[in-house]
């Protein structure tokens, strides 16, 4: 049996529960958290202690640490990168870590368990190193995800994925906010989009993206990704813009979406936790957005808002 894959995130203890919620989104099955902010009254108050292990009380007071444990058949490459990607949006300082393989190590040793991947009715995503052999009528996307997030198997990625076959026309224009490995800008084209933008922080991401879109046959000018944010970065209006992100980023970028849709256009978000639902929609609503149609699975949810 091979091992396990422990992934360590070190966060302020102000910000634990956020972080947490985060590291819950990764692994169904829980996280076990170290914080030792609250030491003497915890121990008090679940055992009726106040004779406390020098060890623990010289424990740093101020971080706290996070333990997911990723099985062998999922992918800690992936697993990190939603990590990072995430906790960046929220703005949460952070440092990851792992006790069992190095994160160097990691984009190669989960590559075998990613195989083809079908999703939704007319595209299957294939990693590079294993094509797809039995297609159908589905287009292939081919993709090497390196250390961005974004390889379809996340049910974040896979309702955006599902949601742009029903919206993805001849003439469509699409911005994608957050573009990690390019998965939907390429997507979009692969189902018939005029054009697809995008823009991610993250150089890495934007680098990825890039390679991923060469390896699909698409380059500049249909297929263009850029550094920066969404504010600056970015000019013109498109039909379809997309962010899959995190339910924060997405109640902040939602008041400059608007500036970037078409009249007719229609903005899909992705990655919001449906405990996050009430805040999102408040956000919507105040920058005079409506959601159209509302997908979940597995506690995560993709919206399509119009104006």
């Amino acid at each position: 049996m091979e091992d396990w894959t422990e992934l360590t995130v070190t966060v302020p203890t102000a910000q634990a529960d956020v972080a947490t919620d985060i590291a819950n989104m990764v692994v169904p099955y829980g996280v076990y958290i170290e914080d030792y902010s609250h030491l003497e009254e915890e121990a008090w108050e679940i055992a009726h202690i106040d004779l406390i292990d020098e060890d623990l009380l010289a424990r740093d007071r101020t971080k706290a640490i996070i333990h997911l444990y990723i099985s062998p058949e999922n992918s800690p490459a992936e697993a990190l990168a939603f990590l990072s990607e995430r906790l960046t949006a929220e703005g949460i300082a952070h440092e990851l870590g792992s006790n069992t393989v190095r994160e160097d190590d990691w984009a190669n040793n989960w590559k075998k368990y990613f195989k083809p991947l079908p999703v939704g009715d007319k595209l299957i995503i294939s990693p590079t190193w294993e094509p797809a052999t039995e297609t159908g009528n589905r287009a292939v996307l081919s993709i090497d995800p390196g250390m961005a997030f974004g390889t379809g198997g996340h049910d974040t990625t896979r309702l955006v994925l599902e949601t742009l076959e029903r919206y993805i026309t001849p003439d469509a224009t699409v911005l994608d906010v957050g573009c990690g490995s390019g998965i939907l800008s390429i997507a979009a084209l692969l189902l018939g989009a005029e054009s697809a933008v995008g823009v991610d922080i993250d150089p890495l991401a934007v680098r990825t993206a890039v390679e991923n879109g060469a390896l699909n046959g698409f380059a500049p000018p249909r297929y263009r990704m850029m550094q920066g944010d969404l504010a600056t970065a970015v000019e013109g209006r498109y039909s379809v813009v997309v962010a899959n992100i995190v339910a924060d980023a997405i109640i902040l970028l939602s008041k400059d979406a608007s500036r970037f849709m078409a009249e007719d256009g229609v903005y899909i978000v992705s990655g919001i936790i449906d405990t996050r639902e009430a805040d999102v929609l408040s956000a919507l609503e105040a920058c005079g957005l409506t959601v159209c149609e509302r997908m979940e699975s597995n506690g995560w949810l993709c919206m399509v808002c119009k104006r």
